[in-house]
């Protein structure tokens, strides 16, 4: 989920004063050390920038893409020069590398998005994390295109954390997951199916069919087609009749 290319997440590490410098992307951004630290508006699409590359960057091409107008090489490095010069230095720790050529985020920033796509790859993930998007008041290309790959993740990872949780007996959990994927979209009928096959294990068959029935309205309203086999199959049961012919809706 990398827009320049796999990587891996940044590793921990301390500043000068003891304390850690932290960058979150998701939900908001927040650069934080021992407290919230202030940020320019174009130190932060650079920052943010960079943690999406997860690797060190030509100049010329962070430059020309947070230039946000036409503008000539020059003053797009102009810009670039000044972002870098308006970074914070919490404790004297440096937030980007940029030495040479290439600049990157530094090590010593840990990123909350890094985190939790480690977390989701190895089959792992929490649902606070699961449950945001990806600086979703943000509407640069660069981060559009991540923020998309990430709800695909965030989705998978939200009906897997159901499943689990569903297995395991800890209903209240799965409810919790399952609906969170629900929420982040409506449509999606892989997570209403979680949601249905959790209230079955609890032995709530009139929440299955409160949850399906919803479905299947709001499918047939919104795209005028009904669900799958695979969902009515679930909750075909506990009728004992056909559900949902495919006919035309009232």
């Amino acid at each position: 989920m990398t827009v320049l290319g796999t990587a891996s997440a940044p590793q921990a590490a301390s500043s000068p004063s003891g304390g850690r410098v932290r960058l979150r992307l998701i939900g908001e951004f927040e650069l934080r050390a021992e407290r919230v630290l202030s940020v320019s508006p174009s130190a932060q699409r650079l920052l943010a920038y960079l943690a999406l590359a997860g690797r060190p960057v030509q100049r010329s091409v962070v430059a020309g893409t947070l230039a946000t107008v036409d503008v000539t090489e020059a003053q797009a490095a102009a810009r670039l020069r000044t972002a870098l010069w308006r970074l914070p230095r919490p404790g004297g720790t440096p937030l980007v590398d940029a030495a040479g050529k290439r600049i990157g985020l530094a090590p010593a920033v840990r990123v909350d998005y890094r985190e939790t796509e480690t977390a989701v790859a190895a089959g792992g993930g929490e649902l606070p994390a699961l449950a945001e998007d990806l600086l979703p008041d943000w509407d640069d290309d660069w981060v559009v295109l991540e923020r998309e790959r990430y709800r695909q993740s965030r989705l998978h990872a939200l009906e897997q954390l159901c499943a689990r949780h569903r297995e395991a007996g800890d209903f209240d959990l799965a409810l919790s997951a399952g609906l969170t994927a629900v929420g982040g979209e409506p449509l999606r009928e892989s997570a209403h199916r979680q949601v249905v096959l959790t209230h079955l294990a609890e032995g709530n068959p009139a929440e299955a069919l409160r949850q399906y029935d919803g479905f299947r309205r709001l499918l047939r309203a919104e795209l005028g087609l009904p669900p799958s086999a695979a969902i009515r199959s679930l909750v075909a049961g506990l009728l004992g009749r056909p559900v949902d012919a495919t006919g035309p809706p009232r």
